[in-house]
């Protein structure tokens, strides 16, 4: 079957075009907008092009078998059976060419439909709004891309124009899409094995004071403080940062006033010593690592080989700071993947009011999160990360905590 493609500045003049080529021998099969002419993008104009086939004149079924039976007649005066049983036939195969033609009719005229529908769609406001806002909060292409094409197939054309719905609705598919880490659970009574969490990261995001975090959000002070997971908990400090102008001190202070020892380890030798000496005896083994570039391979290489001292089940967990681009995030994932971490810290979200970065990517690359910093203050200025934490930090979007708290139940707890 043939095929052709028109194009004009109308509907209605491709749709003439089309005509006095083709009487109306055609099915158009598709109808999109284009731009046409300018240098560069610029004194472009849009124009309608239409595909569809060529089709042979319909067959006068009627008229046929009228013909049939003239003809027969002529030869036969007196109808027999056999010819009977022909009209019969021919009666039958009119029967069928109308139906397929009914059918091919009413096929071609939804597809039209659908692509009058996807158009229309395509250029509502609605939808050029919710990219204006996504990428306000500097979303990646890839992520923008997604939503708005979920947002062109689930939307019909009157639910588009309420954008106070459709936000609501595309919040709660960017939720769906954020991972939260799930924690593994110290048992309360009986022999156990400390859970050993490595913080990981480039420098400046804040590894140490991080750590410090959770050490309080999980241990004791001075014996006395309960901890935040429900009884009071052991914990230890080691760092492996030497080198950084004083960090080791900084360490140090923080331990005193928890009363929580401190160790300084600089190889695998000694990390596998000072791991030995706590193992029996405390709940939580943090550990403080060297801020390395992630370009730098020669040195995460010998912080991996460190780091190998540590048992199977220890947990990693990568630092990355809010306001890092977006291809800086991607290049720091990927050249900590070696590590296996487990899930990643989200750091300093008080500098930055964007967060679309940060989920965008996390949901591209499979990686959950586990907690979220907001300033320097120990331990108040940290939580554990929650989708309706990250969602409240979008910017443009009128979200709603109570829809977004039961849509999201299970995952909040």
């Amino acid at each position: 079957m043939p095929y052709f493609t028109e194009q004009a500045r109308t509907y209605t003049e491709c749709m003439d075009r089309i005509r006095a080529k083709y009487g109306n021998n055609f099915k158009v099969l598709d109808v999109r907008s284009v731009q046409k002419g300018g240098f560069l993008g610029l004194g472009s104009h849009e124009e309608i092009e239409m595909t569809g086939a060529i089709v042979s004149p319909p067959i006068d079924l009627e008229t046929s078998k009228r013909q049939v039976l003239a003809a027969a007649g002529k030869a036969m005066p007196e109808t027999s059976v056999s010819m009977q049983a022909m009209i019969k036939e021919i009666a039958k195969i009119s029967d069928t060419v109308r139906s397929l033609n009914e059918k091919v009719d009413e096929s071609i005229n939804s597809s039209v439909v659908k692509t009058s529908v996807r158009q229309e769609n395509n250029n509502h406001p609605s939808i050029q709004k919710l990219e204006e806002d996504l990428y306000l909060n500097e979303f990646s292409p890839f992520f923008v891309k997604t939503i708005l094409e979920k947002a062109r197939k689930e939307f019909p054309l009157d639910e588009l124009d309420d954008y106070e719905e459709v936000q609501k609705k595309v919040v709660q598919w960017i939720g769906e899409k954020i991972s939260i880490y799930e924690e593994p659970v110290l048992p309360i009574q009986g022999k156990k094995k400390p859970r050993v969490i490595v913080l990981l990261g480039p420098p400046g995001v804040g590894k140490t004071t991080t750590l410090v975090k959770l050490a309080t959000l999980y241990g004791e002070r001075g014996g006395e403080q309960e901890g935040s997971l429900g009884w009071r908990k052991k914990v230890r400090m080691i760092t492996l940062d030497r080198y950084r102008i004083g960090a080791e001190y900084q360490l140090e202070k923080y331990g005193e006033w928890m009363n929580i020892p401190v160790s300084v380890v600089e190889d695998y030798d000694g990390l596998k010593k000072v791991l030995a000496l706590y193992r029996q005896d405390v709940d939580f083994i943090l550990i403080d690592t060297i801020g390395r570039s992630p370009r730098n391979y020669v040195e995460l290489g010998k912080m991996k080989e460190i780091l190998e001292a540590c048992p199977a089940k220890t947990e990693l967990l990568l630092c990355i700071q809010a306001s890092t681009k977006i291809g800086d995030l991607r290049d720091i994932l990927k050249q900590f993947e070696p590590f296996k971490y487990k899930s990643v810290i989200l750091t300093k979200l008080d500098e930055t009011d964007k967060a679309g970065n940060v989920i965008s990517v996390l949901a591209e690359e499979n990686k959950s999160i586990s907690f979220i910093t907001t300033g320097q203050k120990v331990p108040s200025d940290m939580e554990r990360a929650t989708v309706i934490r990250l969602l409240i930090n979008l910017e443009g979007f009128a979200v709603d905590r109570h829809s977004l708290l039961d849509h999201f139940r299970e995952k909040v707890g």
